[in-house]
């Protein structure tokens, strides 16, 4: 009686080989998308935040309005406001201005700005003073 000791073939090898670089191929695609994943809510929080920052700057709106605009770690940004209607008007009245800001970043495409807005009161000095 001859035992025979039998090894590996070549094809099963090659097989085996396949199955191991397909498994770590998807592998580093979820480790690469995930990382893709934080690196953009991480500029979007940056985003927010200096969007924030910005509106929380003003507590008045001069009379002839605000417009302003920059750049700050990589964020393009943009300040606006625009007389904003009420029924309350007339004196004693205090006139509000819709303050508008976008904050962006990459190179524009979709889902790449951010938005915010508030209502802020007209700077009662600039009022009283007629400006």
């Amino acid at each position: 009686m001859r035992s025979r000791v039998r090894g590996f073939s070549l094809l099963e090898v090659l097989v085996a080989t396949s199955i191991m670089a397909l498994s770590l191929g998807v592998l580093y695609q979820a480790a690469g998308g995930s990382v893709r994943n934080v690196q953009r809510a991480d500029q979007r929080t940056q985003a927010l935040l200096l969007a924030q920052s910005l509106l929380d700057a003003h507590d008045t709106v001069p009379a002839d309005g605000l417009r302003a605009g920059g750049t700050e770690g990589g964020l393009r940004w943009q300040l606006s406001s625009a007389p904003y209607p009420t029924a309350f008007e007339q004196a004693p009245g205090w006139p509000l201005h819709l303050v508008r800001v976008t904050v962006g970043w990459g190179d524009g495409g979709v889902g790449n700005t951010i938005d915010l807005s508030t209502l802020l009161p007209a700077n009662i000095n600039d009022l009283r003073a007629g400006r």
